[in-house]
Order: structure tokens, then sequence, then C-alpha cells
């Protein structure tokens, strides 16, 4: 049975509130609202995420194959040049846009000081969750996101553009790839098959080593990267 450190501990209850307030009815976090057609959203947000490599693209592919036969028809899967890891928000998507040519400088400016100076870490997929409008792959980190998330908030809002998104915690994050979005709700058998799928998942730990922080919509269409940084 896999041990989570007591940093992995604090994610995982993070992941459980969430998940808990989703069943309720009761979410309040941050969350992006369905559109008819999510290629041609033109809200965006500003964001920093991490790309993932090719090997854990064609891994997550792979496993979604069995669940787009019974998913809904507009359940929406990113494509696969748009899957990305979320690390840390600055301006939540809108349109008109939360944030102004000057708000991207300020936020470069933030990242280049405080990303070089933090290390690459791992992290430990587990499960699939669901959100009120979209299907995630989560895991587990080393405390080092915590740390990098909890820096970059605190110069956000030295620098004048504090992260605009609700939280459920401030301290406690942990990695978050959204895989699909939808409108209505999920059949049953849709839901079904996620619970066998989450409960089957097996991934090797996996090293996030850069941070790329981007304007774009939900899907990840429509960016444009304003600069990468690597991880120590």
């Amino acid at each position: 049975m896999y041990i989570f450190s007591p940093c992995q501990e604090k994610q995982v209850e993070v992941i459980n509130q969430i998940e808990q307030q989703v069943i309720s009815r009761s979410f309040r976090l941050s969350t992006v609202s369905p559109v008819d057609d999510f290629e041609k959203d033109p809200r965006i947000c500003l964001t920093s995420v991490h790309i993932p490599n090719e090997q854990l693209i064609n891994k997550i592919e792979g496993f979604l194959e069995p669940l787009k036969k019974v998913s809904p028809p507009d359940c929406f899967y990113y494509p696969a040049d748009s899957l990305h890891m979320s690390i840390k928000n600055v301006r939540v998507i809108n349109y008109p846009p939360h944030f102004i040519e000057e708000d991207i400088n300020k936020a470069k400016q933030v990242f280049e000081s405080v990303i070089p100076h933090h290390k690459k870490f791992n992290v430990y997929f587990y499960r699939l969750l669901l959100f009120p409008n979209n299907l995630a792959l989560v895991g587990t980190t080393d405390p080092e996101l915590d740390n990098i998330v909890i820096d970059l908030d605190k110069e956000l809002k030295k620098a004048g553009v504090p992260d605009d998104k609700i939280y459920i915690s401030s301290q406690h994050f942990f990695s978050n790839t959204t895989i699909a979005r939808f409108n209505n709700a999920p059949t049953r058998e849709f839901l079904r098959r996620v619970e066998e799928l989450s409960k089957s998942l097996s991934f090797e730990p996996y090293i996030v080593d850069s941070v790329t922080l981007l304007t774009c919509n939900a899907v990840f269409l429509d960016r444009n990267i304003v600069k990468t940084w690597e991880l120590e």
C-alpha cells in the first residue's frame, strides 16, 4: 500500500473536500462555465502551466480511449497538444479579459524572479476527479509545488497583479490536468466508467521541470506563450 507523505496527505484532503463540494452541489471554487463551442471560446486567462512530455501525453491519450466510447455528444476532449498541468493562475478566464498588457509584463517579471530559484518536483497521479463541468487527472506532489505557488502568490500581490481565483486552500495545492469539458450532466454509464478508470490508474512519478506563463482559452487554444522557465 502506498504511503502518502505529510504534504501529500494535505493535498489529498483538499482533493477530497473538492469532491464533497461537487457531490453536495455546494461548489464554491472558481470554475469555467460551459459554452457551446469550447474551441472558439473567446474568453481567455493569464495563467502558468507545465507542458508535459510526449510520453505522459501518450499515456493519458491511451487510457482515455475506453471513456470516449461512452462519452456524451457534448463532451470535448483536449487535443494531445492542449494537455497541460496547472501551476499557478494569475487572472481567471473572462471576456473581456481581466488583464491588460501591463499585467502580463508584471507577471512575467514576477515569474522571472521566482521560478528559477525553485527545484523540479515529482507529481504522483492517482485518480480522476469530476468537477461540475469537467474531468481532470489529479495527483499529489512533492512539497515544492506548494512552495512555488505560495512564493508566486506573495510576489504577484506585491506587483499589483494578485491571483483572482478562489481556492479551497491557500497553503496546499495539487497537480491538475483537465482532460475533458462538458455542458450537461454526465450519464450514469460515463460516471461508472470514470470510476473504473480512476481505480485502475497506474502512473510512474512524473518530473515537472519547467513552468510556462501564457494566455489562452479554457481548452488551451488561442494561446500566446509569454515565456518558459526551467526549474533547478
